[in-house]
This record gives C-alpha cells, structure tokens and sequence, in this order.
C-alpha cells in the first residue's frame, strides 16, 4: 500500500497530540525533499539510524531526547538541524509531535 502524499496546494491537517488517533504521517515527499508529521508517544523510541540528506526536527508538542552523534533535548517550540548521514536516535519523554524534513542534497546524491 502506498503512502499518501499531499499535492502541491493541498492542505493536510495533522492532528492534536491529545488525540489518540494522530499517528505518524507522511506529508510530502519529491525528488529532493520529504516531510513528515512524526509522532512519539512517550515511552516510544525510533533506533538509531541515519538519513541521507540534511534533515531538520521542528518539536510542535511534547518532549523528546535525542541520541548518537548529536544528543540533544527537543520541547515545544525548538528546532534542530542535522547534516547528511548524521547517526541519531528519538526517545519520547513525553507525547511529541514533530515536523521532521529532509532536503536530499546533490551532494549526497553521490
């Protein structure tokens, strides 16, 4: 089954945290670039790995820890940027919500 990818124009509405039906999300993904609506309930992990591309984590609610190369921790209202093949892991400390992008650089193309 293939995931639904939004359209340029079309408006995709990801959900409130409280909910418990907001789920993960693929938003929109072209040649080079991707976004995703990434939810973490807490408690919940993604294993470490890495991306190809420059990628960018913007924390819309909860709370989140990151680990590997660039451990960090990630509220509501911060952002952080990785470069391509930058190992990193996500813990939820709490409920998050998270618009995670990544520009697939030429570069990296390679």
């Amino acid at each position: 089954m293939a995931l639904h990818h939004c359209r340029s124009g079309e408006v995709a509405r990801l959900g409130a945290l409280d909910d418990p039906a907001t789920a993960t999300a693929a938003l929109a993904r072209t040649p080079s670039f991707e976004a995703v609506h990434l939810v973490v309930r807490a408690g919940d992990s993604i294993a470490p790995h890495h991306v190809a591309g420059s990628m960018t984590l913007y924390c819309i609610a909860g709370h989140a820890r990151l680990g590997g190369d660039a451990p960090a921790e990630l509220r509501a209202g911060d952002w952080l940027f990785l470069d391509p093949g930058t190992p990193h892991a996500v813990e939820a400390v709490a409920d998050t919500s998270l618009l995670l992008t990544i520009l697939f650089d030429e570069s990296a193309a390679g």
